[in-house]
């Protein structure tokens, strides 16, 4: 049995999907804070650092965006294009032949391009020009009829601007080669009876679609980033990822929101489906409904999520009036207001689990809210699964997770150490650079011999490893130090054993075969900070190494810097026999000095003829001491 567990809190929100009691998927989000992966901005652009190929943008948010030259192209235009040439040639090799299909053609022999263009402009003759004219003109009866061309409706948004910008570059350039070209010369009679007489009618709708098609508009590249984006410009960007640590969001232009089946892209005309529906006949069966779908504006895309496989268009088309009311509410907002503000919002944590969680195997929603319960009603009738997933308001005093049996399965979500069914287990360390992840065999003995102990190890470690690293919300470079297989068999059923079980992962990963160290490497999609970050703030008393000195290396510390200024002291001849120093710090320490370290501080004594005393303080955190001058009271 799956179930989808909502917890409301006055300051946080939390979201558990079980499956058969065992915690699969746990979030949380504060409701003090924003969510702000996802959400649309008209932000202003601060300043732009060719040295990063980055610009800066001011979204309201604190720190400014960090905007990678890269995520200021349109990222989908290639991906159209390709498609588009795709589905013509196939539209071109389908048509039945035509009677000028098979008609002669004239073929010209390239002519090589002089050296100096300018000098062979100077020299060209009439009769060359008009040769060429009469070349380039075809005969009348291979003219292909042609329909009117309809007027072009004109295009708005941030993708428009940049083609057409690139579009203007494109005819002054085709202008100056018009006028450098050097002209070809006209076919003579010999040169013609050589020709063929006949060509064959099934040769070539594609190589006819190669010589026809219109050549594809120049896209944009980083270098024309500066003519396209100025300083103080204000720009729709969208967050792809939060600000983590010190670091601020991560934006781009690329444009895209999420619904229950469909996602639209309102600055980019690509329609796709879902990578991870696999089946060829239901991916043309989506791609041709998404088509089929009327969009308000000639430059909006859709893609089909994954969720969207088996469904009709009416659940199509229902997401799309919403996606597209959200937009159009963000574009007003856009217009009517300063930058910078939010125009588009992600929702919170509920609505978001609702939206993206609820999968064919979900039999129930319990929540302990009467405002999470109405919304997940609604949008269970808005989904049309009301009669096969059902929602429960839970009202019972204990709370819901204790209720489940899933806030031990939590608290084990920070712990270093995760054990393992067999026995064995495994050790996860996050840090600055990588997530480390340790596999041991511990107590586990389930295999006849040692390398089937370590395969059983092994497998059950990769399991858990996946299910951690999404319970745990951890990303960037995973390095996974496995038990050493000699066998590559095994090393394979391993690797293919974590690819398997990261596919029930949302985030995207990518995982790399093991090495010869016997190391797996893999990333994970980052978005926000770790659930850990998210939930612990650094030690103050260890400022986040998770160490402090002990108290032999204080001892040592504290001799080391008392024999520094007794020596000064006696070279300036600034001791006086039997003068008082006192030595405060934490008792720990102090009580070294009064047992095993006894000996050291009388000898240190009789060296300068000093008296030193010690004076205990609870307050004083384990690293840290103060020398004085008892008699003066000075600090040393």
């Amino acid at each position: 049995m799956k179930q989808i567990l909502i917890n409301n809190e006055e300051m946080q929100i939390r979201v558990a999907v079980v499956q058969d009691g065992v915690l699969q998927d746990f979030f949380m989000e504060r409701t003090n804070r924003d969510q702000l992966v996802g959400s649309i901005f008209k932000g202003r652009i601060k300043n732009l650092e060719p040295s990063l190929q980055a610009a800066f943008v001011d979204i309201g948010c604190g720190k400014n965006a960090f905007l990678h030259y890269w995520d200021m192209l349109p990222a989908t235009q290639d991906m159209l294009e390709d498609e588009q040439d795709e589905e013509d040639t196939n539209r071109e090799n389908e048509r039945p032949p035509q009677p000028s299909d098979a008609a002669p053609q004239e073929v010209a022999q390239p002519v090589p391009q002089p050296q100096n263009a300018t000098q062979s402009r100077r020299h060209r003759s009439k009769h060359q020009r008009n040769a060429a004219q009469q070349l380039q003109t075809p005969a009348p009866q291979q003219q292909p009829v042609q329909e009117p061309a309809k007027p072009e409706a004109p295009k708005k948004g941030f993708l428009a601007r940049i083609l057409d910008f690139f579009a203007r570059r494109k005819d002054t350039a085709a202008a100056t080669v018009t006028e450098t070209a050097q002209p070809v010369p006209a076919p003579t009679e010999d040169a013609s009876q050589k020709l063929p007489k006949n060509n064959n009618a099934t040769q070539s709708g594609k190589n006819r679609h190669k010589k026809n098609k219109q050549p594809r508009k120049p896209m944009p590249t980083v270098d024309d980033i500066p003519n396209l984006f100025k300083v103080d410009q204000e720009i729709l960007v969208q967050v792809t990822k939060g600000p983590i640590g010190t670091k601020g969001s991560r934006v781009t232009t690329n444009l895209s929101i999420p619904g229950r089946y469909l996602v639209l892209l309102p600055n980019s005309p690509h329609i796709g489906v879902s990578r991870k529906v696999e089946e060829k006949a239901e991916r043309e069966r989506l791609r041709k409904m998404v088509k089929g779908l009327e969009l308000p504006g000639n430059n909006m895309g859709l893609i089909c999520r994954t969720v969207g496989e088996g469904c009709k268009i009416e659940h199509f088309q229902r997401d799309l009036d919403m996606l597209v009311e959200a937009w159009q509410n963000g574009e007003k907002k856009a217009e009517s207001k300063r930058a910078p503000v939010c125009v588009y919002q992600e929702p919170d944590l509920a609505e978001r689990a609702l939206r993206d969680c609820l999968t064919e195997d979900v039999d129930e929603i319990v929540t302990d809210s009467q405002e999470t319960y109405d919304r997940a009603v609604s949008l269970m009738n808005r989904y049309s699964l009301n009669d096969t997933i059902k929602v429960k308001l839970y009202q019972n005093p204990t709370p819901i997770f204790q209720k489940y049996n899933l806030n031990q399965q939590i608290d084990g979500i920070y712990n270093r150490k995760v054990n393992l069914p067999g026995g064995g287990y495994i050790c996860i360390d996050e840090t600055e650079a990588l997530i480390a992840i340790d596999v041991n065999t511990g107590k586990n003995k389930s295999g006849k011999d040692q390398p089937e102990t370590i395969l059983a190890t092994n497998l059950e470690a990769v399991a858990e490893i996946a299910r951690q690293i999404r319970l745990r919300n951890v990303g960037g470079l995973v390095v996974l130090d496995l038990i050493d297989m000699a066998d590559k068999k095994d090393q394979q059923l391993v690797y293919k054993t974590l690819k398997e079980h990261l596919a029930k992962d949302r985030a995207r990963t990518r995982a790399y075969p093991i090495s010869p160290l016997g190391l797996l490497e893999m990333t994970r999609q980052r978005e926000n900070e770790s659930l850990e970050s998210s939930t612990f703030d650094n030690c103050p008393y260890c400022k986040g190494r998770g160490l402090v000195k002990s108290t032999t290396s204080m001892s040592v510390e504290i001799q080391r810097k008392l024999n520094e200024v007794l020596a000064k002291r006696k070279r300036n001849n600034l001791l006086k026999p039997a003068h008082p120093f006192k030595i405060t710090a934490n008792p720990k320490i102090l009580e070294r000095f009064k047992n095993e370290d006894k000996k050291v501080l009388q000898g240190i004594e009789d060296d300068y003829n000093v008296r030193i005393s010690l004076q205990p303080d609870p307050s004083f955190h384990i690293e840290e001491y103060k020398l004085h001058d008892a008699a003066s009271g000075m600090e040393l």
